[in-house]
């Protein structure tokens, strides 16, 4: 453990660390390896000086709203609900006749909501600390992971 201006690195030395020596990072390329390119870099503004940023896991206001209906979401759905039913709970009561229900954007967005809500249930659940699944950024999938 290694505590630079307040902020708590964690490291793992082959060796006992010396004063004055010089260091590199080894970050292997697998399901993780954003969060961990992201505490390296952090480490490194740390070790210059620098404000290290925020953590990883920081969500903004736009995510914290977007995963407490997710959650909300996940109970609706388990409880049975029908996606009309979870989307006046989740984002108000309004009036859209049955005819134009099928077509409107809140659906939509309630679907999504049910559909994430599904994923994290069966297994997805690092999904909100992930910025992007790394296959779109063109990154193929460690083998050893």
């Amino acid at each position: 453990m290694l505590r630079i201006q307040g902020t708590q690195h964690r490291l793992w030395l082959r060796e006992a660390p010396q004063l004055g020596a010089a260091y590199a990072a080894e970050l292997l390329y697998g399901p993780d390896y954003d969060v961990r390119a992201h505490a390296s870099h952090r480490l490194w503004r740390a070790i210059n000086g620098r404000p290290p940023g925020l953590p990883y896991h920081r969500l903004s206001a736009h995510r914290r709203e977007r995963w407490g209906l997710i959650l909300r979401a996940a109970d609706g759905d388990l409880e049975g609900a029908s996606y009309r039913g979870i989307a006046e709970v989740l984002l108000g009561r309004r009036l859209i006749s049955e005819r134009s229900w099928k077509t409107h954007e809140l659906r939509s967005r309630t679907i999504r909501l049910v559909q994430t809500a599904r994923t994290l249930i069966r297994g997805g659940c690092r999904a909100p600390w992930k910025t992007a699944p790394s296959a779109s950024r063109g990154i193929a999938p460690s083998s050893d992971s």
